[in-house]
């Protein structure tokens, strides 16, 4: 005996976005906010702040590396539960996410092509906003120095980019379309979503991901597919993780 599979209702997939963020990258944003405030009335200004990625967890460097491992696996917790979800609901992960790897040139080559539009615009976005004292100053690594720094570097580039690009983007925009929000708000809330957890980083850094946000979304809507995102995503931070850990610090002040 089977049962008749009963599509999800308006209010069920409602609760069901709301507890997917609250699981991932809407409690980063809870926390990225009150990192701001606290920020702001610490009594000196943003710009003489620190914003710290990837920090060490231990003085012992396999109990770090355990840490840092262990992190890494759970972040991708919500992005398995989201695609079950989808899945469940009879989703395809491969046509309507394009979460595939069967067109490796074209997400490569689109990858490379989206991480040099923004990354080149960001890095200068960055500079004017610490300028401006609008931002914090940030550390994109502040692992201590051992074999694995760098790749676990890569690890957390990669986990973030899968992390955000698949629930920020393919899981947040499917679901909103399946609800009927008008296109406009489906790229608001994608967009505002993804600048808000980087506010710990000061207003800056909302802004520049805030617009990543804009484009990532449309590329979506256009071409159905979340992983050349995913590609553009961890080259960004590839880059910036990795580079921040190898290259001597002076050349790097500015940041």
């Amino acid at each position: 005996m089977t049962l008749d599979r009963v599509q999800p209702t308006r209010r069920l997939l409602t609760v069901e976005i709301v507890i997917v963020l609250l699981l991932s990258l809407g409690q980063s944003a809870v926390y990225a906010v009150v990192s701001l405030i606290a920020k702001l009335t610490a009594g000196k200004p943003l710009s003489q702040q620190a914003a710290v990625l990837n920090a060490s967890q231990s003085p012992r460097p396999y109990l770090d590396l355990t840490y840092q491992l262990l992190g890494i696996f759970f972040s991708l917790v919500p992005v398995a539960l989201a695609l079950y979800l989808l899945r469940r609901d009879q989703v395809s992960i491969g046509r309507t996410l394009g979460l595939t790897a069967t067109k490796p040139r074209f997400d490569l080559g689109w990858g490379v092509l989206l991480a040099a539009g923004i990354g080149i615009p960001g890095l200068l976005l960055v500079y004017v906003a610490q300028l401006l004292g609008i931002n914090a100053q940030i550390v994109p690594s502040a692992l201590n120095p051992a074999w694995w720094t760098v790749p676990v570097l890569i690890l957390s580039a990669i986990e973030n980019a899968v992390l955000e690009e698949v629930i920020v983007v393919g899981y947040l925009i499917t679901r909103l379309r399946s609800l009927s929000v008008p296109l406009g708000w489906v790229v608001v809330a994608s967009a505002v979503l993804r600048g808000s957890y980087h506010l710990y980083q000061g207003f800056g850094a909302f802004v520049g991901n805030a617009v990543m946000g804009v484009v990532f979304a449309l590329f979506f809507l256009r071409f159905k597919r979340v992983t050349p995102l995913i590609v553009a995503h961890s080259i960004l931070d590839i880059a910036a993780f990795v580079g921040y850990a190898l290259l001597p610090h002076s050349w790097l002040s500015w940041v």
